[in-house]
């Protein structure tokens, strides 16, 4: 490949002599510049490669019957890279420009913007710190509310970045014209796949990619990973695919595979602790922003730990504050589960900026959810049940007040309410006694507990005492992803079954994937 590289960290660290990370012709520009200047170099480039087709394609047409000036010559005068196969567009080594949020979101975004649009398949590889690391860490659109940097101190007048973050991944999808990827190193399966998709694309391919900064994020240098790991889980940097080639709704073209526990606004994790009486004890509690926030000293001012003698009933998890509205969280005061030195539980309270951000958070999740076209399914079953119990009642009441043995009142319709079920609502039991249905099973015996499955679906896959897999619940979640960790599984020890809705989108495919290891 080709790099453009935009000055930054990129370039200060990345080239520092005598080490290298790039082993291509590689150009450094102005910090808005290199989508720019890689349209041109594209461009010579593709003239170059150009000729090159050209001579191979006229001496084919010689080879097979003979060349006519006549008929062929317009078509070679005007060949260009538009005109090339899709054998002769992966030959040619892909022109890729690479740059921060800073060079990409806000001060080259006008660069960016018209490369998307011009349809050249140039490559963009955004390193996503959400800050201007290289310049003195000062604020940037791609930070999260309540992120305190330069430019967005804490204190009385502010209480960090004010504004939500930018999305430059739904920027991305409005130009209609590009292959989008956002990642994160967290998941190296993901990130690679998505990265050969988009190499692959004859279209433009903007990769944003979460990237751990160590002195402006606060962290020590060997955590990149985790927090990688924790931005991801906590819905402040959700993976997403969208790739206009799959069709023209957002929900054909948008894929939010690799994201925990997708059919719920936050994943759960475990907290272990040490009680009062010294005994170790476990506890289940939501990974929202705010528990991914508090690790890292960029958010630190903006929490603060309640002693334990002052809990009351008005603290409340911040999961479920936010489910409340205006009126009911006044008085309330929302908090987060942690451990202290000791392994004690301990209850932080986060400043308003944090709530904002986690509500942010939570909403762009439903949001990107939305888009994707996974919506909570409707149980037309219990919601019958429902309405036949509510209006008996009703009618009972009727009668009792014609006969006397009431007053009469005026009866109220019966009331209806969707109620959220399965993402996938079964066909058949999960036994497998449904007609044509296999059910889904693990050789758990040679489970490696490599966490792939239990990462795509922890209410579909859970782990047994041994740390070997199990079905949880083959109920909990879309056939496709008993598919994606049966391929995905290092031992080959999920077996995915049949699908429980012959309905599900993409059955047929996800059949034909599955077949090699039922």
């Amino acid at each position: 490949m080709g790099i453009l590289n935009s000055t930054g960290c990129t370039s200060v660290w990345g080239s520092t002599y005598p080490y290298n990370p790039y082993p291509f012709p590689w150009a450094n520009h102005l910090f808005q510049d290199s989508p720019s200047v890689a349209m041109g170099v594209f461009e010579g480039h593709m003239a170059k490669m150009a000729e090159g087709f050209k001579a191979v394609r006229m001496a084919e047409i010689e080879l097979a019957g003979g060349f006519k000036k006549e008929k062929q010559a317009d078509f070679f005068t005007y060949f260009d890279w538009k005109k090339f196969s899709d054998e002769e567009l992966r030959l040619c080594p892909p022109v890729v420009s690479i740059g921060g949020d800073g060079a990409m979101y806000d001060i080259g975004f006008q660069n960016l913007s018209r490369m998307m649009m011009s349809g050249k398949p140039i490559k963009v590889l955004v390193l996503d710190t959400q800050v201007y690391s290289n310049t003195g860490g000062q604020a940037c659109t791609s930070g999260f509310t309540g992120q305190v940097s330069d430019m967005a101190q804490f204190g009385k007048a502010a209480q960090g970045k004010e504004e939500v973050r930018k999305e430059i991944a739904l920027v991305g999808m409005a130009h209609r014209t590009t292959y989008v990827l956002q990642g994160s190193i967290s998941n190296a399966t993901h990130l690679i796949e998505g990265f050969i998709d988009g190499l692959n694309s004859r279209r433009p391919a903007l990769f944003n990619i979460y990237s751990a900064c160590m002195p402006e994020h606060g962290i020590g240098d060997d955590l990149a990973e985790h927090q990688s790991k924790l931005a991801v889980e906590s819905r402040a940097y959700p993976l997403l695919r969208y790739n206009p080639d799959k069709g023209i709704l957002p929900e054909e073209c948008f894929d939010l595979e690799g994201n925990p526990a997708i059919d719920g606004d936050w994943p759960s994790y475990t907290i272990e602790y040490v009680d009062e009486q010294g005994n170790a004890q476990k506890m289940d509690a939501p990974l929202t922003f705010a528990d991914f926030a508090v690790t890292e000293a960029r958010f630190r001012k903006q929490f603060r730990t309640a002693p334990r003698d002052a809990w009351n009933e008005n603290m409340i998890p911040l999961a479920e504050f936010l489910n409340l509205s205006a009126e009911e969280r006044d008085g309330k005061f929302p908090y987060i589960w942690a451990v202290d030195k000791k392994n004690r539980l301990i209850r932080v309270i986060p400043a308003e900026p944090i709530v904002r951000a986690s509500e942010d958070r939570r909403n762009f999740w439903r949001m990107l959810k939305s888009l994707a076209g996974i919506r909570p399914a409707v149980d037309t079953k219990q919601i019958a049940e429902q309405a036949r119990a509510e209006f008996a009642q009703s009618l009972m009441a009727q009668i009792a007040a014609i006969a006397g043995n009431s007053t009469p009142v005026a009866a109220a319709p019966p009331r209806i309410e969707a109620v959220a079920a399965a993402p996938a609502a079964p066909a058949a039991p999960a036994t497998g006694d449904g007609e044509g249905y296999v059910a889904p099973w693990i050789d758990s015996a040679i489970c490696t507990s490599c966490d792939e499955c239990t990462t795509i679906n922890p209410k579909i896959f859970a782990y047994d005492q041994n740390r070997h897999a199990y079905i949880k619940d083959a109920k909990g979640g879309p056939y496709r992803d008993l598919v994606r960790a049966a391929e995905k599984c290092t031992a080959q020890a999920i077996h995915p079954g049949t699908p429980f809705d012959p309905n599900e989108k993409d059955a047929d495919k996800l059949m034909k994937r599955a077949a090699k290891y039922l």
